[in-house]
């Protein structure tokens, strides 16, 4: 796969962006647009370098420790998929009924989850993405089966991040998958993963490229819905859309750097 014409990916200094300007003003929706645009052009480049069509991949805003006026922002320049990291947060963010504020949005879960936050998140999310044991499967269907909802996953694959989440193995995780086919209110649709924190391109390279052929040894490949790839982050999306990804999780080259709180 050759390369799209970007600079080496290195560690990121924080940086303002739109931080700088009082969230919901039109000072900050202006750089929330501008930044979402900046980002798009990043992606069109790497899916013409990889001979891909752009509407292959789709353009996640990681929202988590921003407030609702940067999901509104980056609602209003075109974005309908959101990523949230921890439940609470996600509770005190999002009023009820936030889908009628923002019709056609999506609200996944890209952080991880316990067991005894499985009723919450059933309530709050269109998809888990950090499915990481046959037990968490077991706890979302039951909870989504009782709630009558279906809810997607996809199941976590760690192939080097520091955090060491996910599923060390594809034998763990097709298990898990298998899990899933019990409950028919799971929808399975793909695999995620983070590669290293790193500067080292042939190391982000081969974190992606193993979860791209895990996705593509999985039982379910092929069938219909399983369909996505969660894999790049704002300083390695590149070479994620080289490897394959349908969907970046973009949050500081959007947003700026912002404190956890």
């Amino acid at each position: 796969m050759i390369d799209p014409p970007t600079p080496p990916v290195l560690p990121l200094a924080p940086r303002p962006g739109p931080l700088q300007h009082e969230p919901g003003s039109p000072e900050y929706r202006n750089a929330v647009s501008a930044a979402i645009s900046a980002v798009r052009g990043r992606l069109d480049a790497a899916c013409a370098a990889a001979g891909r069509d752009p509407s292959g991949v789709t353009l996640m805003a990681v929202t988590k420790f921003n407030p609702l006026e940067a999901v509104a922002a980056a609602y209003a320049a075109g974005i309908r998929c959101f990523g949230e990291s921890r439940v609470q947060e996600t509770e005190r963010k999002f009023p009820a009924g936030f889908r009628n504020l923002f019709p056609g949005a999506r609200l996944e879960l890209i952080g991880h989850l316990q067991g005894n936050k499985a009723k919450a998140a059933v309530g709050l999310f269109d998809c888990v993405q950090s499915v990481d044991s046959v037990r968490l499967v077991e706890e979302l269907g039951r909870r989504a089966d009782a709630a009558g909802t279906v809810l997607d996953l996809l199941f976590e694959l760690h192939t080097g991040e520091a955090s060491k989440a996910g599923f060390p193995d594809e034998d763990g995780l097709f298990l898990a998958l298998k899990a899933a086919g019990n409950f028919p209110s799971l929808r399975p649709r793909g695999l995620m993963t983070m590669a290293p924190y790193t500067a080292d391109r042939e190391t982000i390279r081969a974190s992606f490229r193993r979860c791209a052929e895990a996705f593509r040894r999985a039982p379910l490949a092929g069938a219909p819905g399983w369909d996505t790839i969660s894999m790049g982050m704002t300083n390695d999306l590149e070479l994620a859309v080289g490897e394959g990804s349908t969907l970046v999780r973009v949050g500081t080259a959007i947003f700026g750097e912002r404190s956890q709180t």
